[in-house]
């Protein structure tokens, strides 16, 4: 497939349902997925806006867009719907537009039901493994050949199973790349690092960071043991910003290992500039970065439309600036949103609508926006 340049009312991104054609059940295989990976959808009038440069990337003016409507990683339905609402909402006009990015990929978003088997009982406690894995295999795929070509990349889900895939491929293009290792920031409420015996509810978007560390493996190939050690990353390099629902395991998986992990009683303490301060300062200057924010780390005042909130999170603004920060630092590899649920607001609220804007401001601004 020869690249090829589609203008915005082109773009056929629309919200995902189960029964919609706008979007496929057949995504490319990993071979086509390369292909329509250097693909260009989306190039901009202006020169990108950023004013940082880029520590990491060969070119960090292209943005890799992969659009994940998966929710196999937890029971409630409609977070599939995210990818479609985020971008009905303006966000990849804008970031092309207004930021100045050349956007690639390819622009249906995947729901992957060709990967989901019909028969998927629990393993190890975990509920939809094959199916989760098979789907997370194949996004690493995508993002990997965003990734390897040296452009920044944007996922947007899709629950937050789907990190598995996200960081285990900007992981393993990094060392291919750059022959480094990647530090893994991971904004949420919760933290995600149950393994399948520590885990209550057997839900993976509960365990990607288990499983992307290393701390839970999986001799199964179709249950995640196509993980190689490529793929993983340091505890050393993890570190997590907005904590307030940790379950008692991994508390004490946290402690065991002396992850690096910022509470929402650090921000209260220490404020947002600080902690941001002291994560950076953990990961270092020369170390390629990649951000994987649910959107359940604001406080439902500013994103009640996602599957699991909690109350006592972040502010909109602590959360844009935690993008920022990070954007500033020039190390900035990729970013996932994860978790908006557009379904879950009830009729007549704006509740998702306002989880929406959310999401695209916590983008924009880990992209580069700047208040001046």
């Amino acid at each position: 497939m020869s690249p090829s340049l589609i203008t915005p009312a082109q773009v056929p991104f629309k919200p995902a349902t189960t029964t919609t054609t706008a979007t496929t059940d057949q995504p490319a295989t990993p071979t086509s997925t390369h292909s329509s990976g250097s693909r260009t959808f989306g190039r901009p009038q202006i020169h990108n806006t950023s004013m940082i440069e880029s520590k990491f990337l060969s070119h960090p003016e292209e943005l890799g867009v992969v659009a994940v409507g998966f929710s196999g990683g937890q029971c409630k339905p409609g977070v599939d719907a995210a990818p479609s609402a985020l971008i009905a909402s303006g966000l990849l006009t804008q970031l092309r537009d207004e930021l100045g990015y050349t956007l690639h990929g390819d622009e249906t978003v995947h729901l992957y039901r060709d990967l989901v088997p019909a028969h998927d009982p629990p393993h190890r406690g975990m509920k939809n493994p094959r199916a989760v894995s098979a789907v997370t295999r194949r996004i690493a795929d995508q993002v990997h050949a965003h990734a390897a070509a040296g452009r920044l990349v944007l996922t947007l889900g899709g629950d937050h199973s789907i990190a598995i895939g996200t960081v285990a491929g900007t992981t393993r293009a990094v060392r291919e790349r750059l022959g480094r290792e990647m530090a893994l920031i991971w904004v949420d409420a919760h933290a995600d690092i149950n393994t399948p015996e520590t885990s209550g509810s057997g839900n993976v978007h509960g365990m990607p960071v288990a499983f992307l560390t290393g701390l839970a493996k999986e001799e199964r190939e179709d249950v995640f043991g196509w993980l190689g050690k490529e793929s993983l990353v340091s505890l050393r390099k993890v570190v997590y910003i907005g904590l307030r629902d940790v379950d008692a395991g991994e508390k004490r998986i946290l402690r065991e290992n002396g992850v690096k992990a910022f509470s929402m009683f650090d921000i209260d303490r220490h404020g947002i500039g600080r902690v941001m301060e002291m994560a950076l300062a953990h990961i270092g200057s020369d170390t390629p970065i990649h951000l994987s924010f649910d959107v359940d780390a604001l406080d439902p005042m500013w994103a009640p439309s996602t599957g699991t909130p909690v109350r006592g999170g972040l502010t909109l603004r602590e959360g844009d600036y935690i993008c920022e920060c990070v954007h500033e630092t020039g190390s900035l590899v990729a970013i996932d949103l994860v978790e908006v649920n557009p379904t879950l607001a009830p009729a007549n609220d704006t509740g998702a609508h306002e989880t929406v804007r959310a999401g695209c401001s916590l983008v924009r601004c880990a992209l580069g926006e700047s208040l001046l």
